[in-house]
């Protein structure tokens, strides 16, 4: 009888030692998950902010090479605009294609990943 005893203690010391390593795990997992998360975001904002310096400067050489075809500046700023208009509709048009479903397919695979269920 006082064998079964010592048997359910160093069990319940066991099952205490799991827990808290399985608790540990898990706090890892979340911070490798998140900083992954968090890297991929900064590097989208940063290609975004030199995304959007490319395009105002291509825009602004588009407008140039547009007005001296023309011999009017107005009319080179307002067929780029137009031509800005229209990609922003097709992004709008497309958005879940274009930008919702990558996003859903990233997080899915970062945050479901079936090998962490083993």
């Amino acid at each position: 009888m006082d064998n079964n005893q010592i048997d359910y203690r160093r069990l319940y010391e066991e099952g205490k030692r799991l827990l808290r390593l399985e608790f540990n795990y898990t706090k890892l997992t979340a911070v490798e998950k998140l900083s992954v998360l968090l890297s991929t975001m900064a590097f989208v904002a940063v290609v975004a902010v030199l995304g959007a310096f490319v395009l105002f400067y291509l825009a602004s050489t588009l407008v140039m090479t547009i007005a001296e075809l023309t011999g009017n500046e107005w009319s080179g700023n307002l067929i780029v605009t137009a031509l800005l208009l229209a990609a922003i509709a097709v992004v709008v048009a497309m958005r879940k294609t274009l930008i919702v479903n990558p996003i859903t397919r990233f997080l899915t695979k970062l945050l479901l990943n079936p090998d962490d269920n083993e």
